[in-house]
């Protein structure tokens, strides 16, 4: 049960808002941003009011069905009303619940995504490349727009790693669940035998942190810069650009030296070193809030697998929520993806709202 004093204070809170905005009296900034919270309670308002008014509605319906007076048939459509009620309040109540749940504030934010081949030699690096292709897909259906800071290339057209930034609406909330280990199972091209071959890719995905979010002293940081390296040990230029950037407290290490000017990579190595960061503080936090509480979804662990893409079955089972889909072929072209991350959503609000009761 939700209390009532926090339901009512919703309810007069889009009441006050609902004042001052019409009032004709507060500053274009005040309006945009009491607008934006307005327009957020208005999606729960209406069941907020009809989960105050249900106790009283309850209570008319139990003294029909209680009065001796009464004749059968408006017994009978008492009984129907409080059912109906009774159904209507358990959905407004779970509403209200997930409303009420605390918003992740890194939701709203960008996304850096990192992906790096891990075993399977070859085939790890083409489906790495693989899993690249269809987070640019989804991108480009959701007109998110991807820029890449750092690509690693190996034989065939694949990936050794990958690190890229996502920019649009709501990056992070879609994202943060494709972090951790993705297998995959096929024939590789250069199986001769039509054996099927397990391989595996790791995915990151850190909500870009900007100045405000986190303070990065630089008495902290130890930059060293080098000669960019190219294949085969060649020079990729002949002067110093490269960039590797430590963080001296946490140890955590940046290189950089996509671009051939020192300031761009050391540009390009700050965010993703701002982003390690801002991740490594949140878990931090995140671990301190729930001691007690163990979620399978979004647990930030890289190290766990996650999902296995089945080439031969045609299907992609995410193992943490033991969902399977058969259409591997869409999922990769971005297709069925939108499925997969609102199932995980689902889950993860499930997990949430059992930890409040």
């Amino acid at each position: 049960m939700i209390p009532d004093k926090t339901i009512e204070d919703l309810i007069s809170k889009h009441t006050t808002l609902e004042k001052e905005l019409s009032s004709g009296s507060i500053d274009k900034k005040v309006f945009a941003e009491k607008s934006k919270e307005y327009s957020v309670l208005n999606d729960v308002i209406g069941d907020a009011k009809k989960y105050i008014s249900y106790k009283s509605e309850k209570l008319e319906l139990q003294k029909i069905l209680e009065d001796k007076g009464s004749d059968e048939e408006l017994k009978k459509m008492a009984e129907k009303e409080l059912s109906d009620l009774e159904v209507e309040n358990e959905k407004n109540e779970k509403k209200l619940k997930l409303f009420l749940l605390p918003k992740d504030e890194a939701d709203k934010k960008d996304a850096i995504i990192e992906i790096r081949a891990g075993t399977g030699g070859l085939e790890a690096s083409l489906f790495a490349a693989d899993l690249f292709k269809m987070y640019e897909k989804v991108s480009h259906k959701k007109k998110w727009l991807v820029e890449l800071i750092s690509i690693s290339r190996s034989e065939a057209g694949g990936l050794k790693e990958v690190i890229a930034s996502i920019k649009g609406n709501n990056i992070y909330s879609t994202l943060k669940y494709e972090s951790g280990v993705h297998r995959v199972q096929r024939v590789p091209d250069t199986e001769t035998q039509g054996r099927v071959h397990t391989s595996a890719a790791t995915v990151a995905v850190l909500p870009e942190a900007e100045e405000v979010d986190l303070k990065i002293n630089e008495s902290d940081l130890r930059v060293d810069v080098f000669r960019s390296g190219g294949p085969g040990g060649q020079s990729v230029n002949t002067t110093d650009s490269a960039v590797r950037i430590t963080h001296i407290p946490t140890g955590l290490s940046v290189s950089q030296q996509d671009e051939k000017s020192q300031h761009k990579n050391k540009a390009k190595g700050m965010k993703i070193l701002r982003a390690r960061l801002y991740e490594l503080e949140r878990l931090r936090i995140d671990q301190e809030r729930s001691k007690d509480r163990k979620s399978k979804i979004g647990t930030g662990d890289r190290s766990e697998r996650i999902r296995t893409y089945n080439f031969p079955q045609g299907r992609v089972t995410d193992h943490r929520i033991n969902l399977t889909l058969h259409k591997l072929e869409d999922f990769l072209e971005g297709e069925a993806f939108d499925e997969m991350i609102e199932s995980l959503t689902l889950q993860a609000q499930e997990e949430s709202l059992g930890n409040l009761n």
